[in-house]
C-alpha cells in the first residue's frame, strides 16, 4: 500500500507542485520572520556590547518616567559634577569619568536639512578623547565650547569635512560650531549601530543635553584589578544610597537590548499575523486539490478497495500524499524564508542607518516552526478529502460513471450556523466586553466567519456564476466556460473562496483605513480654526521642534490674529503615565481649537495653574480646585492647582500647563504653531513670512490648515500600502489554486476536450473556453471578497463611532480596480492550463479514461 501510495504521487509530479507551492509561501513567510528576529536580535546584542565594553560600572540617577526602547526616549536626570569624586573614593575604583550622552543632537547637513534617523539615536555628548573604542580618524577633539567633533557617519551623511562650520539642533535652537575632528570605532566601524553622534566639550555638553551646568547624564566607572565590576557595583550602590541607579556594563546592555526586542517582537507578530492569512488560505487549495484528485481517482481507489484495501488503509494513502507534500514544502519553505530572512534583515540594516548585522543564522525556532506548520496545514487540509476516499464502494470500479454532485443542505446549514458564531464573536469583540482579549475575539470573530462564508458559497456559486458568465456568452467558448465553471459548485465555490479571503482583507482594511482617514479630515476642519499650521514629520522618539522666537515673530506679521505654540512631553500624575500640553499662549490656543469650558476657566492659566479635559477629569476625579502632583521628564514634582475643565474633544485633550514647564520636558522647544489670519489677509503672502522665519529651523515648516490635514493623514496611506503588500502574499496563492484547479479539471476532461475538438472546436477556441472558466471564477471570487469585506469594514467602522471614526468611506475605485485586476488573474491564470487543453492529442483524449 506504501509503495503504490508514493508511485501514485510520483506520477503526478505536477500536482505535487502546485499543492506543495501554497505552503512553500507560507512557511516561507514564517521561517522567514523568526530567522529575521534572531538576525536583529544578535545584532541588537552585538551592538549593546560594544557600546558598554569599557564600561565596568555606570551610576545614574533614577529617572523621572521610566520607558523602554520601545515605548519612547529615555530622558535622563542630571547627576552634580562632585559626584564623580564622591564615586572615586570608593575602594576598588580604578578611574571614574563623568559622561554626559543623551539623544537628541541633530546636525544640519550642507543641503541646509537637519538630518533625520529612522531608529538609531542621535546623540550628543562630552568628548571623552580616545581608548580601544573611540578612535580619531582627522583632526582632534573639541577644546573650545564652538568647537564640536563627529562620527564618521553624521560626516558622510551631512556632506562634513574638518574645518567646516556646522549647524547642530539641540535642547536649544540652532548654533553653529567648527567642525574639528572625525572619528569612528574599533574595527573600521563609521557607528555603533547606526548611531549618530556629536561630541560637545563638557560645558557645552551640559548646557545644550541637559539644560544645567556642571552635572553628567552618569559615571562611568573602570574596576581596579583583582576587583570584579559585580562587587564594585554593590559597593557603590551601598556608599551612594537611595535615588542612584548602579549596574554593571553587562546589565545595562542586556537591559537595552531587550528594550529593542520588546519592538522587535511586536513587528514579528505582524509578520506572522500575515503568515497565517497567506497559510489559512493555503489550507483552501490544498482541501480542494485533494478534493479534485479523489473524484478523479474514484476508481482506481474502488479497485484497491475490491481487492483488499481496509478504510483505514484508504486514509492512510491520501494523508500519506498529504505527509510527503508537507514535507517536500516545509524543507523549501524553510530555505526560501533563509533567503527571505537575510533580504529583510539586510533592508532593516540599511534602513536603521547602516547596521552591521549579525551573520544570518537558522534558529531552532525557524526550522521546527517550519515543519509544524507544513504538515499541520496540508495534513489538516487533506482529512476530508481522506474520510471522502474511505468512503467509495468497492462497486464503483465497475461502473464507468462521473463522481455525482452532493446535495447542499447538510454544507448551508453547516455555513450558516458557523457564520453565525463568527458574527457573534465579532460582534462580541467590537463592542467591547470581552476586555482583555478583544483582538483575539475579533480575530477569532473573522476566521470564523471566514470559514462560514467559504461554507456558504456553493449555494450561491451557480447563479452567481452563470449571471457572470453571461457577459462571454455571446460565443460557442463563453458559454461552455461559463457552463464549466458552474457544473460543480462546491470545486467552484472553495477555489474562489480562497481568493475571497485575500480580497476580503484587503477591502476590508480599505474601508476602516478609508473611513478613519475622511473622519480626522473632517474633524480637523470642523475644529481646527487655524488658517497656517507649523509642524514636521516626526521620524523618531521626539518631535521635530523649532525656535519659539519664531512664535513672537509671527505675532508681529500684518495680518496674524493669534498666534499659539505647543510643547509636548509625557508626565507622571497620578502615578500614571499622561501626555501633558504646554502652550504660549492659552488662550488664543482654546480658540483656535474651539474648545469649551466644562468648569472652571479655560483661557486663562496662572503659573500655579492647569486645565485637563473633561474626560480624563471624570478618570481621575478631579474637579476645580484640585491639587494635581506634576512630575516631568526632568526636574522635581510641581504641584498645580486646577482652574478648568474643558470638553473632551478627539483631537484637543489632556493636561495644559504653563509654557513654563516645559523647560523640564525632554525637547523644552514648540513642536507645533497655530496661526489664525483676520479676515481677508492672504494666506500665502503670511505663509511665505512665517517660511523665512523657520529658516533655522530644518525639522519643520509651514502649510495651511489643509496642507496640514493632509500631511497628518498621509501616513494612513502608508500604512494602508504597506498591508496591502503583505496581503498580496495571500491573493497570490489564490492565484495558484484557480490554476491549481484549471490545471486538474482539464486532466479531469480530457475525453470530453478531445471529443469537443472531434465535431469541430478549435484550438483557439478551446484555450478561450478554459479561459472564460478561469475569469469567470476569478471574478466570481473577488466579488464575494468585496462584498465580504465592504461588511467587515463597516462593522468594524460602526463599533468605532465612539472612538471618533464617524465617516464610513467605500472605495469604490479600489473595488473596480480589485474587479478588473480579478478579470486579469483569471486570464493570467488560465494561460498554462488552456494550452495544456489545446494540445491535447485528439485520439488519445477520445480514448483516455
Amino acid at each position: 500500500m506504501l509503495r503504490a501510495t508514493l508511485k501514485s504521487l510520483l506520477s503526478r509530479k505536477l500536482r505535487l507542485v502546485l499543492s506543495g507551492l501554497a505552503v512553500v509561501l507560507g512557511v516561507m513567510f514564517v521561517s522567514g520572520s523568526l530567522i529575521l528576529t534572531d538576525t536583529l536580535g544578535r545584532t541588537f546584542d552585538a551592538v549593546f556590547s560594544d557600546a558598554y565594553a569599557t564600561t565596568d560600572v555606570s551610576v545614574s540617577a533614577v529617572p523621572n518616567i521610566e520607558m523602554t526602547e520601545f515605548e519612547g526616549e529615555q530622558v535622563a536626570v542630571p547627576l552634580p559634577a562632585d559626584l564623580v569624586d564622591q564615586v572615586a573614593t570608593v575602594p576598588g575604583v580604578a578611574e571614574a569619568v563623568g559622561v554626559t550622552i543623551a539623544d537628541g543632537a541633530r546636525v544640519i547637513g550642507d543641503n541646509g536639512k537637519a538630518l533625520t534617523s529612522f531608529g538609531p539615536p542621535q546623540l550628543g555628548g562630552n568628548w571623552l578623547g580616545e581608548d580601544e573604542l573611540i578612535q580619531l580618524r582627522e583632526g582632534r577633539g573639541p577644546t573650545a565650547d564652538d568647537e564640536i567633533a563627529v562620527n564618521a557617519t553624521v560626516a558622510e551623511a551631512a556632506g562634513l569635512a574638518v574645518g567646516d562650520r556646522v549647524g547642530v539642533l539641540t535642547r536649544e535652537p540652532r548654533q553653529d560650531f567648527t567642525l574639528v575632528g572625525v572619528y569612528g570605532y574599533s574595527a573600521g566601524r563609521d557607528s555603533i549601530g547606526g548611531v549618530q553622534e556629536v561630541a560637545f566639550t563638557d560645558a557645552t555638553a551640559a548646557r545644550l543635553m541637559l539644560g544645567r551646568d556642571d552635572v553628567y547624564t552618569n559615571v562611568v566607572v573602570r574596576a581596579a584589578e583583582e576587583t570584579t565590576p559585580e562587587a564594585l557595583r554593590d559597593d557603590i550602590a551601598a556608599a551612594l544610597g537611595t535615588g542612584y541607579q548602579v549596574k554593571t556594563g553587562g546589565e545595562l546592555a542586556a537591559e537595552a537590548s531587550a528594550g529593542l526586542k520588546e519592538g522587535l517582537a511586536f513587528f514579528n507578530n505582524i509578520l506572522l499575523g500575515f503568515a497565517g492569512v497567506a497559510l489559512f488560505v493555503g489550507t483552501f487549495l490544498i482541501l480542494n486539490t485533494f478534493s479534485i484528485i479523489v473524484a478523479q481517482r474514484t476508481r482506481e481507489l474502488a479497485l484497491v478497495r475490491a481487492i483488499g484495501g481496509s478504510r483505514r488503509q484508504m486514509i492512510g494513502a491520501v494523508l500519506l500524499e498529504a505527509v510527503v507534500i508537507g514535507l517536500v514544502a516545509s524543507v523549501l519553505g524553510l530555505v526560501a524564508g533563509l533567503g527571505v530572512g537575510a533580504l529583510l534583515a539586510y533592508l532593516f540594516g540599511q534602513f536603521g542607518g547602516g547596521l552591521d548585522l549579525a551573520t544570518i543564522g537558522l534558529p531552532a525556532s525557524a526550522v521546527i516552526s517550519a515543519f509544524v506548520v507544513g504538515l499541520l496545514v496540508t495534513v489538516v487540509a487533506a482529512v476530508l478529502p481522506a474520510v471522502r476516499a474511505s468512503r467509495i464502494p468497492p462497486i464503483a470500479a465497475m461502473q464507468d460513471i462521473a463522481t455525482p454532485d452532493r446535495p447542499l443542505t447538510r454544507i448551508t446549514i453547516a455555513g450558516a450556523v458557523v457564520s453565525a458564531t463568527g458574527a457573534a464573536l465579532l460582534t462580541y469583540g467590537l463592542t467591547g466586553d470581552a476586555g482583555a482579549n478583544t483582538l483575539w475575539t475579533i480575530l477569532a470573530g473573522v476566521l470564523i466567519a471566514f470559514v462560514g462564508i467559504a461554507l456558504l458559497t456553493p449555494l450561491i456559486s451557480k447563479p452567481v456564476v452563470a449571471t457572470i458568465g453571461r457577459i462571454f456568452s455571446w460565443s460557442v467558448p463563453g458559454k461552455l466556460g461559463r457552463l464549466n465553471s458552474g457544473r460543480n459548485p462546491r470545486r467552484t465555490a472553495i477555489t474562489a473562496a480562497a481568493l475571497m479571503v485575500g480580497v476580503a482583507l484587503v477591502t476590508g482594511v480599505t474601508v476602516i483605513l478609508d473611513s478613519t482617514k475622511q473622519s480626522i479630515t473632517t474633524l480637523a476642519e470642523e475644529t481646527i480654526a487655524a488658517d497656517l499650521v507649523i509642524s514636521g514629520p516626526q521620524t523618531g522618539p521626539r518631535m521635530p521642534t523649532f525656535d519659539p522666537a519664531v512664535l513672537d515673530a509671527a505675532a508681529d506679521i500684518d495680518g496674524v490674529a493669534l498666534v499659539a505654540g505647543t510643547y509636548g512631553d509625557t508626565a507622571r500624575i497620578d502615578d500614571e503615565r499622561h501626555w501633558v500640553t504646554a502652550t504660549s499662549d492659552i488662550a488664543a490656543l482654546t480658540r483656535i481649537y474651539q474648545a469649551e469650558t466644562s468648569a472652571g476657566v479655560i483661557d486663562t492659566l496662572p503659573d500655579d495653574g492647569l486645565i485637563v479635559d473633561s474626560g480624563t477629569a471624570a478618570d481621575l476625579g478631579l474637579g476645580v480646585g484640585d491639587p494635581v502632583e506634576v512630575r516631568y521628564s526632568r526636574g522635581e514634582p510641581v504641584t498645580y492647582t486646577l482652574t478648568g475643565v474643558y470638553a473632551e474633544s478627539d483631537l484637543f485633550g489632556g493636561f495644559v500647563v504653563p509654557v513654563d514647564a516645559a523647560v523640564d520636558f525632554a525637547m523644552p522647544q514648540p513642536s507645533q504653531g497655530y496661526l489664525q489670519l483676520t479676515p481677508g489677509t492672504p494666506v500665502e503672502r503670511v505663509l511665505s513670512q512665517v517660511e523665512s522665519l523657520l529658516a533655522d529651523s530644518p525639522e519643520v515648516s509651514v502649510a495651511d490648515r489643509a496642507a496640514f490635514i493632509d500631511q497628518q493623514t498621509s501616513q494612513i496611506d502608508t500604512l494602508l500600502t504597506m498591508i496591502q503588500i503583505l496581503l498580496a502574499l495571500a491573493i497570490l496563492i489564490a492565484v495558484l489554486g484557480i490554476v491549481n484547479t484549471l490545471a486538474l479539471s482539464v486532466l479531469e476532461r480530457t475525453r470530453e476536450l478531445g471529443l469537443l475538438r472531434a465535431i469541430g472546436l478549435s484550438r483557439a477556441q478551446t484555450m478561450r473556453m478554459v479561459t472564460v472558466e478561469a475569469v469567470v471564477i476569478s471574478v466570481f471570487g473577488a466579488l464575494l471578497g468585496v462584498t465580504v469585506g465592504t461588511g467587515l469594514g463597516a462593522a468594524v467602522v460602526r463599533a468605532l463611532r465612539d472612538q471618533g471614526i464617524t465617516s464610513l468611506v467605500l472605495p469604490w475605485d479600489q473595488i473596480a480596480v480589485l474587479l478588473a485586476l480579478a478579470a486579469v488573474v483569471g486570464v493570467v491564470a488560465a494561460v498554462l492550463p488552456s494550452i495544456r487543453a489545446a494540445r491535447l492529442d485528439l485520439l488519445a483524449a477520445i480514448a483516455h479514461e
